[in-house]
């Protein structure tokens, strides 16, 4: 299964609860902060709900 690098770039504040979930179940909290996942439709549709608030390179 392939990889996926997810970094948060943007903060949270004034963003939906939605969002703010989404992050929080993706493991970030801090910007800057990357975390590593599985290249699954979960994960991915994760992502797309907060693009604007990270950024994603596959490994």
């Amino acid at each position: 299964m392939a990889k996926i690098k997810v970094t948060k770039v943007k903060s949270a504040i004034n963003r939906t609860q939605t969002q703010k979930r989404t992050l929080e179940a993706l493991g970030l909290k801090k910007i800057g902060q990357t975390v590593e996942h599985d290249d699954t439709p979960n994960i991915l549709g994760m992502v797309n709900k907060v693009k604007h608030l990270v950024s994603m390179e596959t490994l």
